[in-house]
């Protein structure tokens, strides 16, 4: 393939020549290229085919559950009990490790089957003149300088400039984020025209909704204009998400516990002249008592249970991790068409001779001109080339999307559209054009004709005399014409598309020349409605202190009015256009705005990354081709499942299934509950964990000659902790959870004030037991294997009623969203059983050397468990700043 210049062949061709373009690329416009012209474009210039984006392998999906410097550690854990040939704490430890990553692999792996699921079809053939015949061809061997044929459904296969079309409109709003159709046009245009205004260009993947035209393909592949979003994609780096990053900076902090605590054993050790076999079993004991081995497997659970509620509500995550990010957004960007929007255009103003009429839901509001909205539904009717039909169960729409809208609108007034053109046939038809800017019919009815014509405001009124009050026809004077145009502009300042509407009624009506001496009816709006479920989910991210912003490629003023419909935004809110972007504007202007308009994929990007540097947490929402490289770059980018473009959907990390906007607040809700139960359970087990650490130190430092043995440790971390731990982790949350405002995005998952309720809960759980322990090991002359049984179901029962603490000061120790969450009964119900079976079946009490203890022992091990449950309470009541 030739080495490549910005030139790829053309550089500007929107404003070139169209003969020029064919000279440059060796074309000819009437017989196209010939088949070896082909094969050197070919190889000249690669398929017409973009990079997909990598999809991972399941290997690598698999591979990437390991990553976690967590799970790193459980694997360096299981290590050092294979070197001291401590074996069944190795597998166990190995057992922990696949049992999450088999969790994680499974539902990220059912995430992508669903994603595979939404996958539509890709244009597959088109059709183009090759050695003077029209044939089809596979889409990806099109090349630069082919002649494509376009007619009303195709979808676009290349770029490329027009030279011969009939009424042409194209969807581009995939690309752009424009809603309304683009009139297309023959006229060069200047240099610096934006691409969503280049109207004699075709763009790969948007869609042709009417007319036909012929146009000579100017890039493939890559260098088309979605080729070069999709390299955008590609160039937008993706950071882990904050919950991974606040799990590493954790894991580090007890990476560096871990060593401090094992170095002053071994130290205070080899001074005592201990036994070097004792010091490295103890120091293992220790190691395995500082790493929570439970934690991967909770997490894990949490998210993975949130990921389930989320698709309940037709939310698809992707990626695991990005459950939590979603609890920590505070600003949202969110594309206007088809996201806030319904991108389905829709009668939206009408407006007659001394009235504007409201139009609720596509339906006439109360008025008391019934005539005159007789007559726009006839014309409306008439004046039509689109088609609205079932088939199979399912409406099928063909034709201009503004003729089809006005078909539904006719619909949804309970207007019969197909009685009407029976009654009323087609005698002759004006097309339209961008050159007149008006359509015509003439019909008969009868022995009478009737005319009807819609188009352009300020062109169709110049063809009228007369205006209509319903019943009767008054003389549409300089007076009348100008009141009507000024109608118009104020709708049209609104971002609103306005069509006017005339007609004709008489009984001879030349064939040739019917659009003369017309009856102006009035005018219509058209407009993209915003969604219903819109403005309550905007109220809720207000609530929730979350920012959102528009952003989109369509006109400022549609922008503008969409936001006041949605309550997103008011007139004194800044607008900023893309231009405006271009010229550095102060960053205290790009912070205040909610509102930025016709601005390009690479625009977006940036406006996402400016968020980030600020350490915002952002989301990006979007359903275009033009959203994609600003979803890949987002912390969290969430793409529309219905009307979205495969590429949004491939990129973003969470898809809606609905298409609701609302469904962003119900993910966030959840999120947020996720990241507060992750750090309640945090919380729970390091508290747990750094207790045993208390006990294992002091034990050796104090030269007891017990202590809890590292497979003891071991049935703690995955048995009494872990079930407990994955109680809390479930727990549907706070209801109010909304009303906060979001985390300080900066903030440690454990913050200072969690350490030191972590060292204190830790302490007055290790105190009491280490105080019976001591004392019926020195005053009741207990054996040592009894101390230690003591000392270990003393430790295993007080974590099982450590999760009564985790509940909040301000709540009944009774009442309370812990004792509340039929789980956590659940889980101590389970532990409970375990540890009977434990210490019941010989096999297994012999692998945690358990002892048979009589019925006084075990009074003083409840005893002793519930002592640490009511020093906390007592002491929470006491100082509040512990919770």
């Amino acid at each position: 393939m030739k080495n490549k210049n910005s030139f790829y062949p053309i550089e500007f061709p929107h404003s070139e020549d169209i003969e020029k373009i064919a000279q440059l690329l060796q074309a000819n416009q009437q017989s196209g290229l010939t088949e070896q012209q082909v094969q050197k474009g070919i190889k000249d210039y690669g398929l017409n085919s973009y990079k997909a984006q990598k999809q991972k392998s399941i290997f690598l999906i698999l591979l990437a559950q390991f990553k976690s410097p967590i799970i790193l550690l459980l694997v360096v854990a299981a290590t050092l009990s294979f070197f001291f040939q401590h074996w069944l704490e190795g597998f166990s430890v190995i057992a922990v490790l696949f049992i999450t990553a088999a969790l994680g692999f499974f539902m990220e792996l059912q995430a992508r089957r669903s994603m595979s699921a939404l996958k539509q079809m890709d244009v597959s053939v088109s059709k183009v003149i090759r050695d003077n015949s029209i044939v089809e061809i596979p889409s990806e061997r099109i090349v630069p300088g082919d002649i494509v044929l376009l007619e009303a459904g195709d979808m676009v296969p290349a770029d490329g400039r027009l030279f011969e079309l009939h009424q042409l409109e194209a969807d581009e709003s995939a690309l752009t984020g424009e809603s309304l159709p683009v009139t297309k046009k023959l006229e060069s245009l200047k240099k610096n025209t934006p691409t969503a205004a280049q109207t004699n260009m075709i763009f790969k993947g948007t869609a042709v909704v009417n007319g036909n035209a012929k146009a000579i393909i100017t890039g493939t592949g890559m260098y088309t204009e979605l080729g070069k979003i999709t390299s955008l994609v590609e160039s937008a780096e993706q950071s882990s998400t904050p919950l991974e990053q606040k799990l590493q900076g954790l894991t580090k902090k007890l990476i560096w516990i871990t060593s401090v605590f094992a170095l002053i054993f071994i130290v205070t050790g080899a001074i005592q002249g201990k036994d070097i076999y004792l010091i490295v079993e103890t120091s293992l004991a220790l190691a395995v008592a500082a790493i929570p081995e439970g934690l991967p497997i909770v997490a894990t659970i949490a998210l993975t249970y949130g990921m389930l509620r989320m698709a309940k509500k037709n939310v698809l995550i992707k990626r695991l991790a990005a459950v939590e990010t979603l609890g920590g957004i505070n600003t949202i960007f969110t594309d206007k068409t088809g996201t806030l929007t319904e991108n389905n255009i829709e009668v939206s103003d009408i407006c007659i001779f001394d009235e504007s009429i409201a139009v609720e839901k596509n339906k006439i509001g109360a008025n008391n001109n019934r005539a005159i909205m007789d007559q726009l539904l006839l014309i409306s009717t008439l004046c039509n080339n689109a088609v609205i039909y079932e088939k199979e169960n399912d409406k099928k729409q063909l034709g201009d999307p503004i003729e089809i809208a006005l078909l539904q609108f006719v619909a949804d007034n309970n207007i019969d559209s197909d009685k009407i053109n029976k009654q009323y046939p087609r005698v002759a038809e004006e097309a339209f054009s961008s050159e007149t800017k008006l359509m015509g019919t003439l019909h008969k009815n009868g022995s009478t004709n009737f005319v009807a014509a819609k188009g352009a405001v300020e062109v169709l009124i110049e063809k009228c005399t007369r205006y209509s009050k319903g019943d009767t026809l008054e003389k549409l004077t300089e007076k009348e014409k100008k009141i009507f145009l000024q109608k118009a502009e104020k709708i049209q300042a609104q971002g609103t598309r306005v069509l006017a509407f005339a007609f004709k009624k008489g009984a001879s009506i030349p064939i040739d020349n019917f659009l003369q001496d017309l009856t102006f009816a009035g005018f219509i709006g058209f407009l993209d409605p915003p969604r219903m479920d819109v403005v309550g989910a905007l109220q809720s991210c207000r609530d929730a202190g979350i920012k959102v912003i528009m952003i989109t490629g369509d006109h400022p003023a549609t922008a503008l009015h969409i936001a006041e419909k949605i309550k997103l935004s008011d007139k004194e809110n800044l607008v900023i256009n893309g231009k405006e972007l271009e010229s550095n504007q102060p960053e205290k202007n790009l912070f205040a705005a909610t509102i930025f308009a016709r601005v390009n994929p690479k625009q977006k990007l940036d406006m996402v990354s400016l968020y980030q540097k600020r350490g915002d947490i952002v989301a990006m929402t979007g359903d275009g081709i033009n959203d994609a490289p600003a979803l890949k770059k987002a912390d969290i980018g969430i793409a529309m499942g219905l009307k979205g473009t495969q590429v949004a959907k491939e990129t973003a990390e969470m898809v809606l299934k609905d298409d609701s906007f609302s469904s962003i607040v119900s993910a966030i809700e959840q999120g947020r509950a996720i990241f507060e139960n992750i750090k309640r359970f945090l919380v729970y087990l390091l508290s747990c964990n750094l207790s045993e650490i208390f006990i294992i130190f002091g034990y050796g430092l104090l030269n007891f000659s017990f202590s809890i043995l590292p497979l003891q440790i071991l049935f703690l971390n995955l048995v009494t902790d872990i079930f407990p731990a994955l109680a809390l982790g479930v727990s549907k949350g706070n209801v109010l959870i909304m009303k906060n405002r979001p985390r300080n995005p900066a903030e440690a998952i454990v913050v200072k004030k969690d350490w030191v309720r972590i060292i204190v809960y830790a302490f007055l759980m290790a105190l009491p037991i280490m105080l019976v322990s001591w004392y019926c090991s020195y005053y009741l002359k207990y054996e040592h294997e009894i101390c230690n049984n003591i000392t270990f179901f003393s430790l295993a029962l007080a974590q099982l009623w450590h999760v009564f603490n985790l509940s909040s000061y301000k709540t009944s120790f009774i009442r309370n969203e812990i004792t509340r969450n039929a789980f956590v009964w659940y889980a101590l119900l389970l532990c409970i059983i375990i540890m009977a079976v434990f210490y019941i079946v010989a096999p297994l009490n012999e692998i945690l050397d358990l002892q048979t203890l009589d019925t006084t022992i075990w009074l003083i091990i409840v005893g002793t468990s519930f002592a640490p449950v009511l020093l906390i309470q007592l002491l929470k009541r006491a100082i509040r700043v512990i919770d």
